[in-house]
């Protein structure tokens, strides 16, 4: 796998949400909808910490280039 293609996963609970880099389309629906989750301009850029579990889930399924994904 190239490092374009690299996947990665943050965990809260029973949920795993998936990043895939080289889908994202950057439209920002993610960080619009949970700021507190998505943030850009930290490191990871995913806290999964900074909302509930639903929330999260409810939010990454508008990811409309299926950069973020559930597991």
């Amino acid at each position: 796998m190239s490092e374009k293609e690299k996947t990665l996963r943050y965990k809260k609970g029973d949920t795993t949400v998936v990043w895939q880099p080289h889908l994202c389309q950057h439209s920002a629906v993610c960080v619009k909808g949970l700021p507190r989750v998505f943030n850009p301009k930290v490191r990871p850029w995913i806290n999964t910490e900074g909302a509930e579990e639903q929330a999260i889930r409810d939010q990454v399924i508008q990811c409309p280039s299926g950069a973020l994904s559930l597991e």
